[in-house]
Parts: C-alpha cells; structure tokens; sequence
C-alpha cells in the first residue's frame, strides 16, 4: 500500500445503512452464548415471549401490512417506517404477511423477532429475505420452502441452532406440540392438522443462499420421512433434537 492509498471501506446498501442507524439497545439474547467461549452447552428452549397484540407498535404493524398489501409494494420494511423504541416490542409477525403477494424483498435487519409464522409461505414473488443482525430469530418455518422465487438471503448463522461451525443444539421437540405458530395445514402435504395427530420435527435445508433450520409441523411420520435430504455436514435426517443429537464433526 502506498503513502497516498487509503484502505477501501465496506459499502452498505440504503436499507442496510438505515438499520444500523436505528439499531440502539435491544433486548440480549444469551441462548447461543457458550459457542463464544467454549463452554458446556446446556438443553436450549424456545423463546415465549408473548407478543403484545394491544400496543400502539402491533396496531401501526397491521397498518403497514395492509397498505403495503393494498398498494401491491415490493418492498416491505416495516422497521424503517415505526419508532425504534416501538420497533423492538415486536417479537412476531402476524399472520396478515400472507396478504403480502407482491413483495419481492423482505427487510428484517437488525429486528428484535423471535418467530416468524408459517403464512410467509403465501408471499409467492419474495426474492430477498434480510435478517441479518435479528439475534433472536433462531429458526425459521418449513413454510418458506414454498416461496418459489426466494433466490438471496442475508442472516447471522451463528444466531441459529444448528449452524456449521459452532454446533449449538436444537431445543428437544416433546410428544406434546408445541403451540408455537402451528399452522394450520401439513407443512409438507397440506393436509389439515389435527392437534393430537401433529408431529414438529427439525431439519436444516438451504433456504435461497443459506442453510437455516426450520421447524415442521407433519400430519404423519409419512411426512416426515418425505422431508428432502439436508445438505452435506449437516444433520442427515429429520430430528427431535436435544442434546442426545449426534452432530457430525466441525470443519
């Protein structure tokens, strides 16, 4: 490097510069911490945070939603359009983001969410789904698989369970349901679900340009047993997980 050469930064696209901008203080999450410093992992579990349906930040996110829905927009961002201190008592999505048919990019940057519901499956022209930075959001619905035109993604691996390097396990799936955005049909077939008949099961597949975990809620063991073939260094199969996982070796 010369005296006159100066060290070439690392651009930001718009929408990345505006979340970093309102970023501030967010809730810590702590679940996948002992991959930072080698400690013993212990059982994990979901995040239950009840989303508070009666705050003014809930009432202004179905306004967004449905006008961005009425107008056919192709970007949604909903971050960019309500006050940061209101932005992170969100903790969902509601189901409404099925009405989102014409969006193209879905900009979550830098979000407080924990879950993200099976109806994203219905927003059939999504081509980027951003969220990267969304340290809480350790999983993601079978459901996205059915986003035919999902091509770019952007997400913090080493936020999610399973992820390549580190390993950290899966929360254990028990015969009992889990009430967390059951949807209402078969992730695989469609098949309508009876509460007692659903199995969940965990599977990491690639989703656009990452391999994510995703939870499937199967109407039967045929379902399950029909889940595509995770990628390679992965775990091979369709699993309840826990700490009894067999995970295949690090890199």
């Amino acid at each position: 490097m010369t005296n006159n050469s100066k060290p070439k930064l690392t651009s930001m696209d718009p929408a990345t510069e505006r979340a970093v901008a309102r970023t501030g203080l967010r809730p810590r999450c702590s679940c996948l911490d002992a991959q930072y410093n080698n400690k013993r992992w212990h059982e994990l579990k979901f995040h239950r945070e009840v989303q508070d349906t009666t705050c003014d930040a809930w009432k202004r996110l179905l306004d967004i939603i449905e006008r961005c829905a009425n107008d056919g927009e192709e970007i949604f961002e909903p971050g960019a359009q309500i006050d940061w201190e209101d932005w992170i008592k969100i903790v969902t999505l509601p189901a409404t983001i099925s009405k989102l048919t014409s969006v193209k990019e879905f900009r979550l940057y830098g979000s407080n969410l924990m879950r993200i519901p099976p109806e994203i499956g219905e927003m059939k022209q999504l081509e980027m789904f951003d969220i990267y930075t969304s340290y809480r959001l350790h999983w993601l619905p079978f459901e996205i698989t059915r986003c035919p035109n999902l091509k770019s993604s952007r997400v913090s691996t080493r936020a999610l369970y399973g992820n390549f390097k580190y390993r950290p396990p899966f929360p254990r799936l028990h015969t009992k349901t889990s009430d967390l955005f059951v949807p209402e049909g078969c992730s695989v077939c469609r098949k309508a679900l009876g509460t007692k008949d659903t199995i969940q099961a965990w599977i990491s597949l690639r989703v656009a340009t990452d391999v994510v975990p995703l939870l499937v809620h199967a109407c039967s063991k045929e379902c399950v047993d029909a889940l595509p073939t995770p990628p390679s260094g992965y775990v091979d199969h369709a699993h309840a997980g826990g700490l009894g996982l067999a995970q295949p070796p690090k890199r």
